[in-house]
């Protein structure tokens, strides 16, 4: 007997110091990063010594940015509030106190709920047309709060919004992030994501696709799907997970959007009308607990993305660069990335290089010193870059040539 208990005695000395071990070791992930307000300079692969200038910080849940002719840029924060970078490409950079007046109260965020995505009307300078999405909040599932994600516009005109109306919504179901842009057709793309149920196959609902509409919400003539009962018109693509990210290629008007895989397999995709991208079936991520979604990472009758990551990147808002301040950098595809490796305060610009036909040779990553998370990146009218990070800062960030 007390040779058993001494065993006991042991087993759960060794299990409770297993325990006490555990929780005393340090949290995963980077220490919070504070970005200064002196520029900084970073040497890179292909374009040499970059220079990156804060321009503003402490804007909460900051979701997007978009500029305007004058060079004045708006930025939307999930809280609701719409707020503008005054002289955003000059030398004195100046975010406005207050929240641009005439947008709608939005539902109190939650998780991706708010307003999330801005567009410029193709013809702004002549109909002032600002676009944005977001997730108006739906009936309750029991304790689960459902979303319905949505469009807006107003026209916005002397620093205000005004006119405002919704053009488009969806039925009520899981919240995700959307992104919206306009095509070279004029017509308009918009992201809806799926990450957990089996909606992205289903093709009567709006969830886990990509969704074209006319610039006043309605239905394109040409949508791969129109006309069809048991189907919803308005979708383009499907079979998507948590897209984050949506742009045009403009020289060839292909539409791309960037998805979260769920333990690796991000992916950005060019955009086949009607084509299915294999969300949930199919995947080259696992699952959390490190399992794998499916023996394949493909199908027959699915579409293979034209970039992965293997871990995950978190892809946020994506571009292709086409301005003459980055030579080296002409046609390169940007990704935001949040984290790498499921690794806090991991985030960079990922840089991909592709050949004519949006195939990869290369990629290097960006900004990995600030230890941000990306968020969004947009091209300014001075052919610099801009990109928005969330989490502990909340900035805004110019790359130009030193």
């Amino acid at each position: 007997m007390r040779k058993s208990l001494t065993s006991i005695t042991f087993l759960l000395t060794s299990t409770v110091s297993g325990l006490t071990l555990a929780a005393d070791a340090p949290p995963i992930g980077i220490a919070p990063y504070t970005i200064d307000d002196s520029p900084y300079v970073f040497d890179t692969a292909e374009q040499h010594d970059i220079e990156v200038t804060l321009l503003a910080k402490g804007l909460p849940r900051a979701f997007s940015l978009a500029f305007l002719p004058d060079g004045d840029l708006l930025v939307s924060e999930r809280g609701g509030d719409l707020r503008i970078i005054h002289d955003a490409t000059g030398a004195n950079p100046r975010l406005d106190p207050n929240p641009v007046p005439g947008m709608p109260a939005l539902a109190e965020p939650y998780r991706n709920g708010g307003l999330n995505d801005l567009a410029l009307h193709p013809d702004f300078d002549d109909n002032h047309w600002l676009y944005f999405s977001y997730n108006r909040a739906g009936p309750k599932d029991g304790d689960r709060q459902t979303s319905i994600p949505a469009i807006m516009r107003g026209r916005y005109n002397n620093g205000r919004l005004s006119n405002v109306e919704e053009l488009f919504s969806g039925e009520p179901g899981g919240t995700s992030g959307m992104r919206i842009v306009f095509g070279n057709d004029g017509t308009l793309y918009m992201t809806t994501g799926a990450p957990f149920g089996p909606e992205a196959q289903e093709l009567d609902n709006v969830f886990g696709k990509v969704l074209r509409l006319n610039d006043d919400g309605s239905i394109p003539a040409d949508n791969p799907f129109l006309g069809r009962d048991d189907m919803h018109p308005a979708i383009y693509t499907s079979g998507h997970r948590d897209q984050l990210g949506l742009t045009v290629h403009r020289a060839s008007g292909k539409v791309f959007s960037a998805e979260h895989g769920p333990n690796g397999g991000d992916e950005v995709n060019l955009l086949v009308p009607g084509a299915d991208y294999g969300w949930p079936a199919t995947s080259y991520g696992r699952n959390y607990d490190g399992s794998r979604i499916s023996e394949l990472p493909v199908e027959r009758g699915t579409q293979q993305p034209a970039v992965v990551w293997i871990p995950s990147i978190g892809p946020s808002g994506i571009m292709f660069y086409d301005g003459d301040a980055f030579p080296a950098w002409k046609g390169n595809l940007f990704v935001g990335s949040v984290r790498y490796g499921q690794i806090d305060r991991t985030g960079s610009l990922e840089r991909v290089v592709l050949n004519e036909n949006f195939e990869e040779l290369r990629r290097e990553k960006l900004l990995t010193q600030l230890h941000q998370r990306i968020r969004d990146v947009k091209q300014g009218p001075d052919g610099n870059l801009y990109v928005l990070t969330d989490g502990d800062e909340f900035a805004v960030l110019r790359i130009a040539p030193k």
